[in-house]
């Protein structure tokens, strides 16, 4: 049974956490299936071309209320990069944001991209989660996850739930979120796929990096 968006419970190590997601989320990047087809954009892709401003957001989540994960991603991403973790955790703090969101838009962390995602959604953008789904007439619990993923609805109900959370929620958010809600699945609704290709507002380039350079990362 496919979970989701759920907030898992805490863990102890952000690798055994990448180990996992890589084996399940992403099984059908690995068999060849319509994920890999459609070329979703993978959740480091959306952290390549997140808006610095959401990313200090998300980062900032992390920092102030789960404090060891924050840890334990600094010592990680830091181990990649043959860095002692006091380096990165002296930086200024908009300067050590850049650099975590930097490492984290990068191919070999897939995986702990995904799950930082899932993380900060529900933790911070629960309400979003919930608005989108009630749109759909889809059950969920208090955070805005299934046990499930439906069937995709058809085109109509589909693009009145997009527009009724863009009308409340920041573009930016909804965006990762729609992107997210496809890569995290591993099938997610085609219909979907579409609608984020074509929809000019629900597009991510990033902010400062400009969407080749940002492209060019996430591939490395």
């Amino acid at each position: 049974m496919r979970v989701v968006f759920q907030k898992p419970d805490f863990f102890d190590s952000v690798n055994s956490v990448e180990k996992d997601i890589s084996e399940t989320c992403f099984s059908a990047v690995h068999r060849g299936g319509a994920f890999a087809i459609l070329a979703r954009m993978t959740p480091n892709e959306i952290f390549a071309r997140m808006p610095a401003s959401v990313a200090d957001e998300l980062l900032a989540h992390l920092f102030e209320n789960e404090k060891p994960l924050y840890k334990n991603l600094i010592e990680t991403l830091a181990k990649q990069r043959k860095l002692r973790p006091v380096f990165i955790e002296r930086k200024p703090r908009a300067e050590r944001f850049a650099w975590i969101r930097e490492a984290l838009g990068r191919k070999v962390n897939e995986g702990v991209a995904a799950h930082l995602l899932q993380i900060w959604l529900v933790g911070q953008h629960s309400q979003l989660l919930c608005d989108f789904l009630d749109a759909l007439g889809i059950a969920h619990d208090a955070n805005g996850t299934v046990e499930e993923l439906p069937p995709q609805p058809a085109r109509e109900p589909l693009d009145a739930a997009i527009n009724a959370v863009l009308e409340k929620h920041p573009r930016e958010v909804v965006s990762i979120y729609l992107h997210a809600f496809q890569a995290l699945d591993d099938t997610g609704w085609p219909l979907l796929d579409e609608i984020l290709k074509s929809d000019e507002r629900l597009k991510l380039s990033g902010a400062d990096d400009g969407e080749t350079k940002t492209a060019s990362a996430a591939q490395t």
